[in-house]
């Protein structure tokens, strides 16, 4: 439906995103390889650019053009999409002009700042180093959630707290007592399955038996990066496209219509660590390569985009852990992983089963990216947990290095060394991205219902992971979930695709049939 109108506004959308591209860009450059000493006058360039794009977002002029295509669609109730895509414009425009413009650049200031500090701090185990800028980001951040509260209301009408409004962009009507729901059974039954699964047997020295441990072989790095440009290779990846590079923290961004970015890193002692980041970044690209844009001008559009972060990161654990670390994928690459090994570790990795079971460690760790499917979920509780108290609660800066530890014990029975390894692993809050991180435990659960859907229609994922079918996977994801982009939330989608609501019943039942499988096998 190309009205005049709606071909006026598309024109300034479109502008819009290509401005956000380059805002994008300079954001890959930051993280992969830009030199430290240019964070400063990047934070400027950032600043600069967050001025303009909260501008266009919110003039008087993008206003007028939204109002005219509005007022040119057909009633209210239509199943013409143009009216998703429009009610998308409409909500996003009345968040911008609650937004102070000198808020919205203080913010590309501190989270640029708070990057460069991030990475100096960890770097250095000094978490006093980073505080400052964590406070500061926290601060500004509180301000923009009661910017934002004349128009962020949930369910009934009810107003949405500071961190639930912070959340809205990555999961859209997502609520605290939601995710309590959601999380209620994962804090009682992990805590249980750890006790029962995650006490796997101590590393053997020699590497003989199902205790055999990975962590310190000698991998070196040019053959761990090779390895994972042979996985792209065999999922699809089109250099005329698509990007690898590295980065401190792997992530996956997408730069325009046929720009697709993702990066990973080799971690010493970890011979899994950029495999498992590449296979969980690409199934981001993947889903972000499948989404509705049909032609370019769809890259512009809200029903382009991706559905929820939840929804995404259910695409990339999907690949990292119910294909990378499948039996079925494990056998087929232990011949390629046994040849890359150093000569010094002859023999450790001869045995396909053994293998895949070092490929899916039972010991839970401190650091997140790290951990198997078994403690993830609960490295996601405890930060949900910490942003409340930071947001909502009475927890001083200074006193999250405690609090954390405190939580990893009680939680996981696991106490970080430093605190690199404890508050400072992760990048997200060193940018202030506030309410993110339970879309990484909502992935594993929306996954786990895909899963049984795929499995209804194409048999056992095992099965055609055996036959090497890949494609076969890929291409129901780009049928059943890719196509949806923002037409629905990322709950309605998983009603719509898997007959059901969300639930963690279908990860917990995945999970316990994997353990036991693994458990077989322990001395």
């Amino acid at each position: 439906m190309a009205t005049l109108a709606l071909e006026r506004l598309g024109a300034h959308v479109r502008q819009t995103r290509l401005l956000g591209s380059i805002h994008g860009i300079l954001y890959w450059d930051q993280n992969t390889l830009m030199p430290s000493a240019g964070a400063a006058w990047r934070g400027e360039q950032l600043a600069l650019l967050a001025r303009q794009l909260h501008e266009r977002q919110s003039s008087d002029a993008y206003a007028e053009l939204l109002a005219a295509a509005e007022a040119e669609l057909p009633p209210a109730g239509s199943s013409d999409p143009w009216q998703r895509n429009l009610a998308l414009l409409r909500q996003e425009l009345e968040r911008q002009r609650q937004l102070d413009p000198a808020l919205v650049a203080a913010l590309a200031l501190a989270q640029a700042r708070g990057y460069a500090l991030w990475q100096e701090a960890r770097s250095q185990a000094d978490f006093s180093r980073f505080a400052p800028a964590l406070g500061e980001l926290i601060t500004l951040r509180k301000e923009q959630a009661r910017q934002l509260a004349s128009v962020e209301h949930g369910q009934g009408g009810s107003p949405r707290s500071c961190w639930e409004t912070l959340a809205q962009p990555f999961e859209p009507e997502i609520s605290k007592a939601r995710l309590a729901a959601l999380f209620a059974p994962l804090r009682q039954r992990l805590p249980t399955l750890i006790e029962r699964y995650g006490r796997s047997p101590a590393p053997a020295s020699g590497g003989g038996h199902a205790g055999w441990d990975p962590t310190g072989l000698a991998l070196p790095d040019p053959v761990q990066q090779q390895l994972c440009r042979q996985l792209l290779q065999e999922w699809g990846f089109d250099a005329s496209c698509a990007v690898l590079a590295c980065s401190p923290h792997p992530f996956s961004t997408t730069l325009g219509p046929s720009d697709f970015r993702i990066t990973s890193r080799v971690v010493p002692g970890q011979p899994f660590s950029a495999f498992l980041a590449t296979a969980h970044e690409w199934g981001h690209s993947l889903y972000e390569q499948g989404l509705p844009r049909h032609d370019h001008q769809w890259f512009a559009w809200p029903l382009g985009e991706a559905t929820s972060m939840g929804v995404h990161e259910s695409q990339s654990l999907f690949w990292e852990c119910r294909v990378g670390r499948s039996e079925a994928f494990a056998r087929r690459w232990q011949p390629r992983f046994r040849q890359a090994l150093a000569e010094s570790a002859a023999g450790a990795w001869d045995d396909p089963d053994q293998f895949w079971r070092a490929l899916n460690p039972r010991r839970p760790g401190a650091i997140r990216v790290e951990s198997d499917e078994l403690s993830y979920c609960l490295h996601i509780v405890l930060r949900f947990d910490l942003e409340l108290a930071l947001l909502e609660g009475d927890l001083p800066v200074e006193e999250l290095p405690a609090e954390w530890n405190r939580l990893m014990v009680e939680l996981l029975g696991v106490r970080p060394a430093d605190a690199a390894e404890g508050c400072l692993q992760d990048v997200h809050w060193s940018e202030g991205l506030f309410g993110y991180f339970p879309s990484y435990a909502l992935g594993h659960l929306i996954a786990a219902q895909l899963a049984e859907a795929m499995e209804r229609e194409t048999g056992p994922i095992e099965a055609r992971l055996a036959t090497g079918e890949d494609a076969v996977l890929r291409d129901w994801l780009r049928v059943h979930v890719h196509p949806l982009g923002r037409s629905v939330t990322g709950e309605a989608l998983v009603e719509r695709v898997c007959g059901a609501p969300l639930d963690p019943t279908a990860f917990l039942s995945y999970l316990e049939t994997k353990l036991d499988r693994l458990a077989a096998g322990d001395p």
